[in-house]
């Protein structure tokens, strides 16, 4: 028997990502939850269950602990209530997932409407879809294209874990459905790998068994690639899943499994079929496996397939397919008439020599989810392990290094064993990322860090790959009230403290944007002028006025500058964070103090009373202000008139209080209008009076107009004008 196990079997960088955080928080003191199981693996899930972890599936029955955002993702608005809860939170989001949310985001805010390709109620496909407030077409089919409207423009990206095929058909019909499309394939490259791989195996083998989580996406569709070539495909999610019966001696069995899966579940299953073969025809192995029983991960692609089902395989990883090139060249090469060989001494001329700690110069030809092949110009290439690459920009999420790039590495091993040198690259990123921060410490250069957690007194950040530690004070010239809101931002850094020897870095936020404020003052002070008009926002108001922020300094808009009319408060004419424009009234640079005014900008009421106020005119107003003389009448905000005491009312007053109070609206009639002094004269008394007269004309015009309104003085005093009776 010959069990061929796929190279890219089991867990991606994100979801072994996902668990390692789990387990690192399980060190840790306090409650740990993941918001929902944290992979698509039921084994996996009731290990972390058993030794603590609580599977939240909702937050409101949370309300202290740590957190953990899953692979899969979440919208804006699970991010905000979680750290409205004051929880910790541990996002370890797919850096391929998250790239799908700015992607989003941003065609979304650009008025784009937004397709996505993949499953509707998947988390991944729910977290993407809530980056553009749920607006999204989900479709999983090509035929559902459609049913979607026309569009004028609009954005599709891909669950990653969407096959290529599927992507493509769905792609193709967009076109006729939207007059702007913008396309990004965002399947992950491993998902490419890992179902291009089993399609090849599959084609190959008599039996093949998928393993991996029941309710897993990616698993589902590797089953679905396998069972279209290979008839007896079983999905497994442990060994004991095995159907005994369906596997024979004498057949190929292949084995692959989902993202999810971890790797003991696929060594109990590799394990378990070789015990069948055993079992089956009773050969002992005294402990060891006889070579045409088991073959190495990965080994049984480049042996079997040369010359069977990549032949008719032709994928391209990258997007589709490719009708020039085999698929999983990476892993099967076709046979090629060897060149014919120089002369040795003509071959060594152009080949460099290596030694274990060179650090050389290389090109990459070659990424795979394992590893990276590098050409260093020797006999043979290098290999590269991919965690010793960091692919991922932290800062946006893009990939840092394509096929063709130039890359510095360190040689290990002239020979791995299998005729290739092996390289490491951490050791020397975090030499030049150390080299970069003491240069930048001494320079006080800026660097940018991804804050990562909330620790005590502050909050560490990844800066380069080195984690530096950003004290509460240091992180902005205003106090911040929840740290957990910086988790996940990008911090702008300079470095006070460093010590490599320690592995200590401190930075601060605060001195950069102190020295930028402190640069605006100047600037504003340099060039601000009386009379001149600008824009600022209100920061705090007093009973006397309302602080203005005009560009890093504050000026004083006084509670007589805010309105042309009478108010009691600020808050009547202008709000705090209420961006306003002010003249500038005064400038004190000796004291440090700047006049403003809000009014001054707005049109002087007195410039056309003429036009709207004449003499005769009854007008409504407010009394405002009461005097021994009179009182004064707000005819609107900064336009008063006087009402002197003899015309307050229609008879003689000692005092105006006696018959107004401050508040109160009443009619009054204009006597005298002088704009260029502005001055008006009122009279409450020629208003009354006017009024009176005006009643009784209306009313001597109804009978007038109506005779049978007409009555007699008998009718209209009846008690007055009847006769008396006789005693």
């Amino acid at each position: 028997m010959n069990i061929i196990v796929a190279k890219n079997a089991g867990f991606c960088f994100g979801v072994r990502r996902a668990v390692e955080a789990v387990y690192k928080q399980l060190e840790r003191p306090g409650k740990v939850y993941t918001y929902g199981p944290i992979i698509h693996n039921p084994q996996v899930v009731e290990e972390l269950k058993a030794k603590g972890v609580v599977i939240a599936e909702d937050l409101e029955h949370i309300e202290e602990g740590t957190i953990i955002i899953r692979s899969h993702g979440v919208p804006p608005h699970v991010y905000r209530l979680m750290k409205d809860k004051g929880l910790q939170v541990v996002d370890v989001t797919c850096p391929y997932v998250k790239r799908v949310h700015n992607l989003v985001s941003k065609y979304h805010s650009k008025g784009y409407q937004i397709v996505i390709v993949g499953e509707k109620e998947h988390p991944e496909v729910m977290g993407i879809n809530g980056w553009c407030d749920n607006s999204a077409f989900v479709i999983n089919d090509p035929e559902q294209v459609e049913s979607l409207p026309h569009m004028a423009k609009a954005c599709v990206v891909a669950q990653t874990t969407t096959s290529h095929q599927k992507w493509d058909a769905i792609v193709e019909r967009l076109h006729s459905k939207v007059d702007q499309l913008e396309v990004f394939n965002t399947i992950c490259n491993t998902t490419a790998v890992r179902q291009a791989e089993a399609e090849a195996i599959a084609k190959m083998v008599d039996v093949m068994l998928v393993i991996g989580g029941k309710n897993s996406s990616n698993t589902r569709k590797l089953y679905s690639i396998c069972k279209a070539h290979c008839k007896k495909t079983f999905a497994i999610e442990t060994a004991k899943d095995i159907e005994v019966n369906a596997i024979d001696p004498g057949d190929k069995v292949g084995i692959t499994a989902g993202a999810s899966t971890p790797d003991w579940i696929i060594k109990e299953v590799i394990d378990m079929v070789s015990q069948l073969n055993d079992e089956k025809t009773g050969s002992t192995l005294n402990g060891q496996r006889q070579d045409d029983t088991r073959i190495s991960r990965g080994q049984a692609v480049q042996q079997e397939m040369q010359n069977e089902a990549l032949e008719s395989s032709n994928y391209d990883l990258k997007g589709g397919a490719d009708k020039s090139a085999p698929a999983m060249e990476n892993a099967v090469q076709q046979e090629q008439p060897e060149p014919e060989m120089p002369a040795m001494e003509d071959f060594e001329k152009t080949v460099v020599s290596l030694r274990p700690g060179q650090v050389v110069r290389g090109t990459i030809l070659k990424i795979t989810p394992e590893e990276v092949i590098v050409n260093l110009g020797y006999k043979s290439d290098g290999v590269l392990p991919i965690s010793e690459l960091t692919l991922i920009d932290h800062h946006t999420g893009e990939v840092k290094w394509h096929e063709g790039d130039p890359i510095d590495v360190q040689v290990v091993k002239i020979d791995d064993g299998e005729g290739n040198v092996l390289l490491a690259r951490k050791s020397l990123e975090r030499r030049l990322a150390w080299k970069e921060l003491e240069e930048g410490f001494k320079s006080g250069r800026e660097f940018k860090g991804i804050c990562t957690e909330v620790v005590k007194g502050g909050v560490l950040a990844d800066v380069n790959g080195i984690q530096a530690f950003v004290p509460a004070s240091h992180l902005s010239t205003r106090y911040i009230e929840d740290l957990n809101s910086l988790v996940g931002t990008t911090l702008r850094l300079k470095i006070l403290e460093l010590d490599r020897r320690r592995n200590r870095v401190v930075a601060s936020q605060k001195v950069i944007l102190q020295e930028e404020e402190e640069a605006r003052r100047k600037a504003l002070w340099d060039s601000i002028q009386e009379g001149q008009v600008i824009t600022g926002t209100v920061k705090r108001l007093t009973d006397f006025g309302a602080f203005v922020d005009i560009g890093g300094v504050d000026g004083l808009v006084h509670i007589s500058d805010l309105s042309w009319g009478h108010i009691g408060h600020p808050r009547e004419v202008v709000q705090e964070n209420q961006t306003i424009t002010v003249r500038v009234l005064s400038v004190d640079r000796e004291r440090g103090r700047i006049a403003l005014g809000y009014k001054q900008t707005l049109p002087q009421p007195w410039d056309n009373v003429g036009e709207k106020y004449h003499i005769g005119d009854v007008v409504t107003g407010k009394v405002v202000r009461l005097t021994h003389f009179g009182a004064f009448v707000e005819l609107e905000p900064g336009v008063d008139g006087l009402v002197h005491i003899s015309e307050v009312a229609d008879r003689h007053v000692n005092r105006v209080a006696d018959v107004l109070q401050v508040g109160q609206m009443v009619s009054v009639k204009i006597l005298d209008v002088k704009p260029e002094q502005r001055r008006i004269s009122l009279s409450i008394r020629e208003a009354l009076r006017e009024q009176e007269e005006k009643e009784a004309s209306e009313v001597e015009q109804l009978y007038q107009d109506d005779e049978s309104l007409s009555v007699s003085l008998a009718e209209l005093f009846p008690d007055k004008l009847r006769p008396k009776k006789l005693k």
